[in-house]
């Protein structure tokens, strides 16, 4: 019976050291699906497209623009008045407008400063800001504002996106666990079961107390109550992962059953999430959260050059030149329109304010840069000790494990020689799976560092 025992034992062992062949589901491939189909991916990349429409609304500041105005007015078969004015204006960059125009004016009781000659009258002509406006306008700001917002857009779309799928990969991470932990319980409550079985026919037999088969009994129930539990958690977490799985035209995808997670995830990890090449390469220069502050800066930077613009006069002067329409190749000098506008507060009292206010906005954003600037290295420093701190501490819990499945093969075997009790085996197959267990939890913690590497660089393509 003894030699029956030892059998059921190995069988045990055996159950524990099989991998069931199924299909894995890698960490690559997932990631892949997140990129190229979650909803909140595409819309990151919204905020480009919103920073070009930005930019495109305010380049159309400068678009040429027609302007007609038509009156008249009729009465008792008298024609009191028609008047037609129409320009045609091009706005430049440095506070100079060109425009053309063509006035017909006629009637009755037509207000003398409208008298044209009959063919109507022609300009052409150019007007200045030579003070407030001509160096930087609202126009400019704009413009200026709208290309550096392509920018911010970019670094935006980079901080939503990465963070997108660092929620993804702890989904993925979270999954992998319980699914170890299932698969854990599994093969030693089957491991459980068969060392019951083999106990029971033991007893049967007179070579082992009847005790064993309660204290025996008592650890199959442990672990069915463990591999339930686990269980939940899985299910749990597989919905949980289901939620950044999406197929093309925003379909959601279910996690099929027969998907497993990635079994070498450990030996993968850095190369999919590049965490290698960001710590060999680590710079902060081309950091996303950094251009986002220093694009904010530049956009700062230009609102305070427009308010202090406005300490300046404002000074619009404006030439046309004006000819009948027949005549216009003849240029006459007498013939021309002038035309002067000034204005100036004395005190200045809101501009200096609007300017103060502008610097101190450009300041609180350089002191904020300074120190993301800060944080940000601290934090990669902070995260490459733990991922070297993690590494070897999952050699070391690897040793651990191999030294308890050794104690407890060596007691079972004493065991089956009747030199030791159930409850040893009980014990140093508890400390086994703690074991395994502390080595699943520590691999965890391996991949969220690396994932929390891949935050912190924040760089998604």
């Amino acid at each position: 019976m003894k030699l029956l025992l030892s059998i059921f034992l190995l069988l045990g062992f055996n159950l524990f050291g099989q991998n069931k062949a199924s299909n894995e589901f890698t960490f690559n491939e997932y990631l892949g699906y997140v990129k190229k189909y979650h909803p909140l991916v595409k819309l990151a990349d919204l905020n480009i497209s919103e920073a070009q429409a930005s930019l495109m609304m305010a380049r159309g500041g400068f678009d040429p623009k027609i302007e007609i105005d038509y009156e008249q007015k009729r009465f008792k078969d008298s024609e009191y008045y028609s008047i037609l004015n129409s320009s045609f204006k091009i706005p430049t960059w440095y506070g100079i407008e060109l425009k053309a125009g063509f006035d017909n004016n006629d009637g009755v009781y037509l207000n003398p400063e409208n008298t044209v000659p009959n063919q109507g009258l022609t300009s052409v002509g150019i007007a200045v800001s030579v003070g407030q406006g001509l160096f930087i306008n609202q126009r400019m700001a704009d413009v200026r504002k709208g290309k550096i917002q392509l920018k911010l857009g970019q670094a935006e779309r980079n901080l939503e996106a990465t963070t997108v799928l660092y929620n993804a990969s702890l989904a993925y991470f979270n999954w992998k666990k319980n699914y170890d932990e299932v698969k854990l319980y599994e093969n030693y409550a089957t491991y459980a079961a068969t060392r019951f079985k083999g106990i029971k026919i033991s007893i049967e037999q007179g070579d082992k107390p009847a005790i064993d088969s309660i204290e025996a009994g008592i650890i199959v129930r442990n672990r069915a109550l463990s591999l339930e539990d686990s269980k939940l958690k899985l299910a749990k977490a597989t919905l949980e992962l289901s939620n950044f799985l999406w197929l093309d035209n925003n379909i959601p995808l279910e996690l099929q059953d027969d998907l497993i997670p990635e079994n070498k995830l450990e030996s993968t990890i850095s190369e999919t999430l590049r965490t290698n090449d960001l710590l060999q390469n680590a710079s902060l220069e081309n950091h996303p959260k950094i251009n986002a502050w220093q694009t904010k800066i530049d956009m700062l930077t230009i609102e305070q050059k427009l308010k202090s613009n406005l300490l300046l006069p404002k000074i619009d002067l404006g030439y046309s030149y004006l000819s009948e329409p027949s005549y216009f190749e003849k240029y006459r000098f007498e013939d021309y329109k002038v035309g002067v506008n000034f204005s100036f507060p004395l005190f200045l009292r809101k501009e200096r304010g609007s300017l103060k206010l502008a610097k101190y906005k450009v300041q609180d954003a350089e002191y904020s840069l300074k120190v993301v600037r800060l944080q940000l290295k601290n934090k990669l420093k902070a995260q490459q000790t733990e991922i070297n701190s993690l590494i070897k501490q999952i050699n070391i819990i690897e040793n651990l494990v191999n030294d308890y499945q050794t104690m407890l093969r060596s007691e079972e075997r004493l065991f089956s020689f009747g030199e030791s009790s159930i409850f040893l085996i009980n014990a140093r197959e508890n400390n086994l799976v703690s074991s395994q267990l502390s080595k699943i939890n520590v691999a965890n913690r391996f991949f969220i560092s690396n994932a929390e590497l891949f935050k912190i660089m924040a760089n998604p393509d």
